[in-house]
């Protein structure tokens, strides 16, 4: 028992797995956030639309 719980504590196999569970869960994180920042009254559309309104009268 004492030989499998020192093979276990030297096995880094499943420390991968869990950077690359970390990595996917700040990907997530990171698009909700910017999905929630680029979405409403004030997000992406709106911005657009200040930009080309203020092109066209530039011009």
């Amino acid at each position: 028992m004492l030989q499998l719980i020192k093979s276990l504590a030297r096995d880094e196999r499943g420390v991968s797995a869990l950077e690359y569970a970390v990595l996917a869960g700040i990907i997530v994180v990171a698009v909700v956030g910017a999905g929630s920042v680029l979405s409403g009254s004030s997000g992406l559309s709106s911005l657009f639309t200040t930009l080309m309104t203020k092109i066209s009268s530039a011009i």
